[in-house]
């Protein structure tokens, strides 16, 4: 089959994907590793130790063992460097210390694109369009800067002190600033918003520590201006703390539903989790959005909607991971995240896929684009001998993800070949970039998305603008191929201005106008179409 021409960025997808994945459904509190009695690895150690003719470094070798062993028991069970630990617990855990800003580099320098309200860099006086030119009296530009670089100086231990140089357009002169780090929160619900008339949408990209309240909080914000019903997006997004899935399905469950249940080898690992009946949003609408890359504490609280007859699950394919690992810390602060149990939607199907083959697992999101699946419905690999029954009678199967009620095949419109060279060469976010950053007064003015849309210019003029903006640098216009993709750049241009202007949430609010699954729910949610009998799903063409 013809490949689609995002196929290049699937790879890419697919690893963000998977490392997000396997973090997907950790047990809150960590154990402490089990102690073993000497086995025949460690006499293998000991004995180099002892009659090897070369000195060695045993510890380097133990660091490069241990991946291999656990690669030999399932794709998530993973060893964490102690080197490591610390920023991978930081993404689930909610917060980081810091200074409180998110930036982007460009022309090798660092600037400023937001600050945290209330944060330490907001509080002691930076502002969007500061650049970063120095860090505790050290040049800190060129092209040996990195986002890596940039987080290994701006984080830090709370109550420690950076000092940055910056560069202000009103200032002549290097402005410092001296800058107490702090605790950072961790945002994982990255949108909410009124979409239509009584819909809220929400946005989550992770089940982190905050998840929770965090979504609680913009339920009852979105209620409180007229939402009735809810889409949930969890595309893209590869799991997390299970608790965390359960707290927030719970809240649209009657008491006794079923949510998940676990089974292990031990005994202490088996659950079954059912609502308490004490959630707030029992009678709202709610509507789930998945894709490929939604993966494990997505999939329980998909499945936990779905098999409960709750509501609509729109898009393609999830991930198809039913495996709950745990974190076990090791004596030097490295941590091995062990499977332990694995999951069961409240029908009883477990949704992991095969992994008997290392390689057809790793490979699977690029082989299910390769035989179609990500456009058609027809082309999806169905068991249907593991058939299970939801609790209004209708057929869900198991075995590699959880498949939704309507499909909505991947979107296309717009994609040209001018299109896939300037997203390439990254002059998408550039240029928009750029526009805000000169703009910045201006667009500051803007309290809302409707307002920043009434300051930008006609479409026209912006796709124009952008067009020249890739000539000087280095993309010639072909004017056949841009009139093709008009409507999808001057929408991700438009998106793209105002996340770099006002916030995240903006970005979804103008970029989900042209999202064919987003259009979807809405249409059934609007139409107040009912839950049809589950036997393949629909399709939206």
């Amino acid at each position: 089959m013809k490949r689609n021409k995002l196929y290049p960025w699937i790879p890419l997808l697919f690893a963000l994907t998977f490392v997000a994945g396997v973090a997907a459904a950790l047990l809150i509190s960590p154990r402490k590793a089990v102690q073993t009695p000497p086995n025949k690895l460690d006499s293998v150690i000991s004995l180099i130790t002892a009659k090897y003719v070369d000195t060695l470094d045993i510890d380097s070798i133990i660091e490069t063992a241990i991946p291999e062993i656990l690669s030999n028991l399932d794709p998530h069970t993973v060893y964490i460097p102690s080197s490591d630990l610390q920023a991978v617990n930081e993404d689930l855990d909610g917060s980081f210390s810091g200074i409180g800003i998110s930036f982007t580099i460009q022309n090798d320098t660092v600037t400023v694109i937001e600050t945290i309200a209330g944060g330490p860099a907001e509080r002691v006086g930076l502002v969007p369009g500061d650049r970063i030119v120095e860090i505790d009296g050290r040049d800190f530009t060129g092209k040996k800067i990195t986002n890596d670089s940039v987080m290994n100086n701006l984080r830090g231990p709370r109550d420690t002190q950076v000092t940055l140089g910056i560069k202000r357009s009103s200032s002549p002169k290097t402005l410092s600033f001296d800058i107490i780090r702090g605790d950072i929160p961790v945002n994982s619900v990255v949108a909410s918003y009124i979409i239509d008339d009584g819909v809220g949408y929400i946005k989550v990209d992770k089940f982190g520590r905050t998840t929770f309240d965090e979504f609680f909080q913009a339920l009852i914000a979105l209620s409180y201006q007229g939402a009735k019903d809810f889409i949930i997006d969890l595309r893209g997004n590869g799991g997390g703390f299970m608790e965390i899935a359960i707290m927030m399905a719970n809240e649209f469950l009657d008491r006794g539903d079923m949510i998940v249940f676990t089974r292990g080898r031990d005994g202490r690992d088996e659950s079954f989790i059912a609502a308490d009946g004490n959630g707030t949003f029992k009678t709202a609408g709610v509507t789930v959005l998945i894709d490929e890359y939604s993966a494990s504490a997505s999939e329980i609280f998909a499945g936990a909607i779905q098999d409960n007859d709750r509501g609509w699950i729109i898009g393609r394919r999830s991930f198809g991971k039913g495996l709950i690992q745990q974190q076990f810390d090791l004596p030097d602060s490295s941590a091995i995240r062990l499977t332990i149990a694995r999951y069961y939607t409240p029908s009883g199907r477990s949704i992991q896929k095969d992994y008997s083959d290392s390689e057809s697992y790793s490979y699977d999101i690029i082989s299910r684009y390769e035989r179609g699946e990500a456009f058609s419905a027809d082309s999806m690999q169905i068991d249907k001998s593991l058939e299970y029954t939801t609790t209004g009678g209708r057929t869900v199967y198991g075995g590699g993800g959880i498949i939704p009620d309507l499909f909505v095949p991947n979107d296309t419109t717009g994609i040209s070949n001018y299109y896939i060279k300037v997203a390439n060469a990254g002059l998408l976010q550039k240029f928009a970039f750029s526009y805000a950053d000169t703009n910045r007064e201006k667009l500051s003015r803007a309290s809302d998305v409707t307002e920043l849309l009434k300051l930008l210019p006609p479409d026209y003029a912006l796709i124009d603008e952008f067009v020249a903006y890739c000539v000087r640098n280095g993309i010639p216009a072909q004017w056949y191929y841009i009139k093709q993709s008009r409507d999808l750049i001057v929408t991700q241009l438009k998106a793209l201005i105002a996340r770099d202007a006002i916030g995240m949430s903006a970005y979804f609010e103008i970029f989900n106008t042209i999202d064919k699954t987003v259009d979807t729910a809405l249409s059934t949610i609007l139409d107040s179409t009912p839950l049809i009998p589950y036997e393949s799903p629909e399709a939206v063409e």
